[in-house]
């Protein structure tokens, strides 16, 4: 095995499902922020402006403006101070980098919205939701094997004594 392949093998127990997000889509990234021993989520709200890396190393630029003032922050996508990332807005953009965001304001600074994006994933989103309630009632319908095991022996303790 050459060693490109075992580095391969290894970072692929450490990454992490996150959904698939592109550059020019505004997300919420929520991290998690440990202060001595209290833990709590903070919400970085922007638009996707880059990414890069693979593998483990990827990482994503999030843009954002706030009281006049851009500010970028940059994520490890498989990190574990990630607690989740949602997409709220679906971009539609022609370029790999959004650099050119930086210096914008107002109008200048938007990303024209992808509906036909959006709509196929909350169609997606939807689909993978029936399917996860349709286990859980056959989940529910079944009951464990050891509850029927159970009962049986129940039911046999109870004729072995009425037969007594």
């Amino acid at each position: 095995m050459s060693k490109s392949a075992v580095i391969q093998k290894l970072e692929e127990g450490s990454l992490i499902k996150r959904p698939n997000f592109k550059v020019g889509d505004t997300v919420n990234v929520h991290t998690r922020i440990i202060e001595g021993s209290k833990e709590r989520v903070q919400v970085f709200q922007g638009t996707v402006i880059a990414k890069k890396g693979s593998g483990l190393s990827a990482t994503f630029t999030v843009h954002r403006v706030a009281y006049g003032e851009g500010m970028e922050r940059v994520f490890m996508v498989h990190s574990p101070r990630i607690s989740k990332i949602e997409i709220l807005r679906r971009g539609r953009v022609r370029r790999a980098k959004l650099n050119y965001i930086r210096g914008k304001k107002g109008k200048k600074a938007k990303v024209k919205g992808d509906l036909a994006a959006f709509y196929k994933d909350a169609r997606e989103n939807a689909e993978e939701l029936a399917k996860e309630e349709q286990a859980k009632r056959e989940a529910a319908a079944q009951p464990p094997a050891e509850e029927v095991v159970s009962a049986k022996t129940e039911e046999q303790d109870a004729t072995s004594q009425s037969e007594s």
